[in-house]
This record gives C-alpha cells, sequence and structure tokens, in this order.
C-alpha cells in the first residue's frame, strides 16, 4: 500500500527523523497545539522512534511523516486515541513554517483520511481545534469535518483561557 497523491506521500517516521521531530516537537509557538508543557529531550524522541512500529492495535497511535516528491520531510500526520471498539480516532496534523501555504497539510491529512477509512476501517475521525486558529479549522472544513461542538475555557495560555473546538467526520 502506497500513501501519496500528486502532492505528497506518508511514510513512517524513523531514527533518521530524529533531529526534525526533535525541533518540531520542542518549538514553543507550537506546544499549545499539541498540549505540551515542557520539551522533549533527544533521548525521549529517540526511544519513541524506536518504538515507533510498533502496530497501531497496540500502542493506540499512528505518526507518518509527510514528505513532498523530492523526499523532503514536510511535517507530521497522527492518529491518536484510537478506539477499534468504537472505530474512531482522532487526528492531527503539523507542517513546518518552510512548506506551509503550498497545500501539503490538506495533501497529507487527506491521505490520512484515506487510510483510516479504507484500511483500518474507522467510523470517524475527530480533531480539536482552538478557536482562534483559523487555518487549520478551515482546513478541515475543506475536508467535509463538521464543528460538533465546543470546550470552555479549555486550553490556559498566558494571555488567559481559550475555548477549544470539536470537529468530526463520519464516513457515511
Amino acid at each position: 500500500m502506497m500513501l501519496r497523491n500528486e502532492t505528497c506521500y506518508l511514510r513512517a517516521v524513523d531514527l533518521a527523523d530524529m533531529e526534525y521531530i526533535y525541533q518540531l516537537e520542542n518549538d514553543p509557538e507550537l506546544w499549545e497545539v499539541g498540549n505540551l508543557l515542557a520539551p522533549y529531550s533527544r533521548f525521549t524522541i529517540r526511544e519513541y522512534l524506536e518504538n515507533a512500529h510498533r502496530d497501531i492495535y497496540e500502542v493506540k497511535q499512528l505518526r507518518l511523516a509527510i514528505c513532498t516528491h523530492s523526499d523532503q520531510i514536510a511535517g507530521l500526520v497522527d492518529l491518536y486515541d484510537f478506539d477499534p471498539f468504537h472505530n474512531r480516532a482522532g487526528i492531527g496534523i503539523v507542517i513546518d513554517t518552510p512548506h506551509r501555504k503550498k497545500g501539503l497539510a490538506r495533501a497529507g491529512l487527506q491521505l490520512m483520511i484515506e487510510y483510516a477509512f479504507k484500511h483500518l476501517r474507522l467510523h470517524q475521525l475527530h480533531a480539536s481545534i482552538s478557536t482562534d486558529n483559523v487555518a487549520s479549522r478551515m482546513l478541515f472544513e475543506r475536508l467535509r469535518f463538521r464543528e460538533s461542538g465546543i470546550k470552555k475555557d479549555w486550553i490556559a495560555t498566558p494571555d488567559g483561557y481559550k475555548d477549544e473546538l470539536i470537529y468530526q467526520l463520519i464516513n457515511e
């Protein structure tokens, strides 16, 4: 199975991606989106990558690298909170700054959605997006995700609390 389209392809993350993931995970501007409170060490990321080959049914998550056709990693797309009994998972994405506004987020998400629905046979995907993240909201809405709820004062920031929206895509 090849997860590829005209814009990008998805592949498993591996040890060669350690520095890239280290830089991305330790970008304080992304911590709010990923609900992180502190930086990750290289040791922690190495340990994660050494176990990244484990099955989604075992670890309940899957992280894939989004790559350009020139084999440059541009971001990551994740399935998390995988629930095979209820046939659902959370989905998230991050594209590094130099690769934004090139269609890679939409293309990478579309590939992961197709994988989740066709190969994992999931019934639905959900995403949590802060109300002020307009670009992400528009991205998910273009891919047919619908706003289904709101978590009030959900995200603590230095400037106060933010609401978080729940988006769902149901495979019908």
